[in-house]
Parts: C-alpha cells; sequence; structure tokens
C-alpha cells in the first residue's frame, strides 16, 4: 500500500480554521473532507431576547469585512417583518454604503489574499518589494471603500449609523461630494486592476455549476432582489427555506447548505456575474469581454476577475449615486412593530447572506436564523477540491499543496475572521 501526505499547518491570507483529508485509491479520489473546525459563535443565540433595534449593531460584529451585508440582510428581514418600505434616497444611501464594502473587500482580496498565488509570492509584502505602485495603489482603493463606509455609516469597521428603517443620520451633499475626485482616479484604477487580473494564467477548470444570486429588475443586485438560479429557480427571500436545507456533516462544526435539500450550489461574484451581466454598465460590459470574461463563465479562478470587475461596477455605481444626491428630510422612516416574521437577502462580498427572524409585538426577537454565503458554498468548496486533485494527481506534493490552497482561495471563504485555514492531508492506497 503506497501512501502520501501533504499537510499545511497553517495557511495565511484566509479568515477561518479547517482542514482538508483527501484519500486517493487506484489513482481516484475516494473522500474529500473539508473539515471546519471553528468553534460555534452563538450569534443567533445572542439575538434572541434583544430589541430589533438593536439587531444590525449586533449581526455587523459577526464580521470586521463584511459587516454591512450583515446589517443590510437583518434591517431587509426585520423591515419585511413590520411592513416597512425604504426608498428614494435612503435606498440609494443604503446602497451607497455597501459600494463601499464591496471595494474594500474585493480590493482586499485580490491584491492582499489571491494575487499572491497567481504571482508566486508568499504574501503582499513580498509583492509589494518588487511591485511597490501595484500595492500602493491597491490601498488606496481599498482606501476609498473605507471612506466611504465612514461617511454614510459611521466607521469604517461595524459601522454604527445604520438602523431599521433607514439611519441615524444622514450626511451632507458636501460630505459625499468631496468623495468625488477619489473616485475619479478610482474608476481608472479598477479599469487597470480588471486587465491586471485578466493578464494572470488561469488553470483549465470549468464545472458544471448551478450559480445561485440576487437577480433585481433594475439593477446590478446588491442589497435587494428575487433569488435566482442558473437552473430555473425564482424565489422571494421568504422562499428560502423551502429551497435550501443546512444539514450538519460529522467533520465540519460548519453546516452545509443544499439547495432543495441535495444540490449543492454556487453562489458569489461568479454567479452574480452571469446572472446578472445585463445588468452591469456598459463600461463594465466592454472591460469583461476585452478581459475574456463572458457568460457564461465556468472558472473559478476567473472569480478574481469578475471581483475586479464588480469593483470598477461598485465605483460607478457609487458616483452615480452621490453625484444625484439630495438628503432626504428624515435619516429614517417610521418602524411601528408588530408580532410577525420577516425574511431578508443580500449580497455580501462573498455571496447570497440570508437572515430571518420571528419577533414578538413589542418588537423583541424570538428566533433567529443567519446563513452566510461561505456555509452555502462549502459543499461546492469540497467538489472543486474532489474534481481538482483528481486532475491533478501527477503534480508533487509541494505544487498539488499550494494549487488546493489556490482552490480554496477562489471562494476567499470568511469563515471566522482567523488567519489559518487549511491543513491538507493525502492518503494514497
Amino acid at each position: 500500500m503506497k501512501s502520501r501526505t501533504v499537510k499545511v499547518d497553517y495557511l495565511a491570507r484566509v479568515e477561518g480554521e479547517g482542514g482538508l483529508l483527501v484519500k486517493i485509491k487506484d489513482n481516484k479520489i475516494s473522500e474529500v473532507k473539508l473539515n471546519i473546525f471553528e468553534p460555534p459563535r452563538f450569534f443567533e443565540a445572542f439575538l434572541r431576547g434583544r430589541h430589533f433595534d438593536e439587531v444590525p449593531d449586533i449581526t455587523a460584529r459577526i464580521c470586521g469585512i463584511c459587516p454591512v451585508a450583515y446589517q443590510m440582510s437583518s434591517c431587509n428581514a426585520i423591515e419585511s417583518a413590520f411592513g416597512v418600505h425604504v426608498d428614494g434616497a435612503l435606498r440609494n444611501l443604503r446602497r451607497l454604503l455597501y459600494c463601499g464594502e464591496w471595494i474594500e473587500s474585493h480590493v482586499l482580496h485580490v491584491f492582499m489574499l489571491h494575487a499572491p498565488d497567481f504571482l508566486g509570492y508568499q504574501d503582499a509584502i513580498q509583492i509589494a518589494k518588487d511591485h511597490p505602485e501595484l500595492v500602493k495603489n491597491a490601498l488606496r482603493l481599498k482606501k476609498l471603500g473605507n471612506e466611504i463606509m465612514r461617511v454614510v455609516g459611521g466607521r469604517e469597521i461595524h459601522p454604527i449609523n445604520v438602523r431599521v428603517g433607514g439611519f441615524y443620520r444622514t450626511p451632507t451633499k458636501e460630505a459625499l461630494s468631496a468623495l468625488l475626485p477619489e473616485l475619479e482616479w478610482a474608476k481608472e484604477m479598477a479599469v487597470e486592476m480588471i486587465r491586471f487580473t485578466a493578464g494572470l494564467s488561469f488553470p483549465d477548470f470549468d464545472h458544471d455549476y448551478e450559480f445561485v444570486s440576487l437577480r433585481h429588475p433594475d439593477e446590478y443586485p446588491v442589497h435587494e432582489g428575487r433569488i435566482v438560479s442558473s437552473k430555473g429557480l425564482d424565489i422571494t427571500a421568504a422562499e428560502y427555506n423551502r429551497h435550501f436545507v443546512e444539514e450538519h456533516v460529522p467533520h465540519a462544526n460548519a453546516l452545509h447548505s443544499l439547495k432543495d435539500g441535495k444540490t449543492p450550489y454556487l453562489c458569489g461574484p461568479l454567479a452574480r456575474f452571469n446572472l446578472n451581466f445585463d445588468k452591469l454598465s456598459p463600461l463594465c460590459q466592454k472591460e469583461a469581454e476585452s478581459a475574456g470574461v463572458k457568460p457564461p463563465c465556468a472558472n473559478q479562478f476567473k472569480s478574481i476577475v469578475v471581483r475586479s470587475i464588480e469593483t470598477l461596477f461598485a465605483v460607478e455605481e457609487a458616483t452615480k449615486i452621490i453625484s444625484g444626491y439630495a438628503p432626504p428630510d428624515k435619516p429614517s422612516v417610521e418602524v411601528v412593530p408588530r408580532s410577525s416574521s420577516g425574511a431578508g437577502c443580500s449580497e455580501a462580498p462573498r455571496g447570497i447572506l440570508y437572515h430571518h427572524y420571528k419577533l414578538s409585538d413589542q418588537g423583541m426577537v424570538m428566533d433567529a436564523r443567519i446563513v452566510p454565503p461561505t456555509s452555502q458554498n462549502q459543499r461546492m468548496m469540497e467538489y472543486d477540491l474532489r474534481s481538482f486533485v483528481e486532475k491533478n494527481l501527477s503534480l508533487d506534493k509541494e505544487e498539488l499543496t499550494l494549487r488546493c490552497e489556490q482552490a480554496v482561495r477562489n471562494y476567499d471563504p470568511c469563515i471566522s475572521c482567523a488567519t489559518h485555514f487549511l491543513k491538507l492531508q493525502i492518503e494514497q492506497e
């Protein structure tokens, strides 16, 4: 019996902790397990017994990279339960805040977490030694995303200005307009970002994914829309539980999500891009076509290019919203609690983020359920790894390990805001 073991104890540039076990028999993969051993965080339990006004601030603490996604999904769910509708300038401000998050998150992933894999560097610090302007511009672009979050959300990390029904205060026209010159620079930088990532070398690795994302009739989906898939699904957030089932697996503390209880699926930038290409701006579509990335794109390694395209979209969208902004009369609409339940969904940088709350007539949270995008993608990550390893059994131990790490980073998994992710062990009989 022949065996070989590839083990990575600490993988940086991914948030969370986990391990991968691959068993090979007769040159075929017999078992793949993505072990997520991050301890439970109990946020859903923390929310029970809390007043609805506290929910956006509590859920924002789940993630330091995408707190806006948690806030928006929670607001969508509670507003749905209470029959509250937010539109006009307040809706646009929410979309603007979300654009800031997409910019900072995508740029962080592309340049700091994922580009080193493609360029053959250990980390972004090593890249900076040889390409200082590249990293300098990336940090400047990320800073712009953080600044949008600060101006609209109250601070760069875990914004404190979001509330059910709108905001606690709204920014002045002058405060937002001050961002426009940097956004003009960012537009050019985002185009360069697309061209840079398009020039990277990608493995031939197409997969038959079922893509799942939001879809909005009038805009590229960010914080609102119906849930659709590439294989015919078209539902509201309220119908989510009828079609998506979470299950516990022995080798992971995180749940696996399956469509109709049996089918793994892919959410995130590649899914949004394929299902909503027609809603991107003409410039985004033009740059995507020039980059050789058009729907249907089924290579997750090219998600780094799609994140760059979405960065350009977020810069353009932010510019449009700020240019047309007129401060609303009030920072929020009236919210009257009632005994009810509601669901909400928005597009975190990594994919759809689902919230559901049951509330009392006093506005207290009776029950809560939160399904993050990384949890929804976990089963598909295992499928990708199985397929990728099977196609690359001829690689030596070191190269196969690096490629598996890169395949995981395609998903930009956000497991627990920790810093280590993958332990890879291969047993061959």
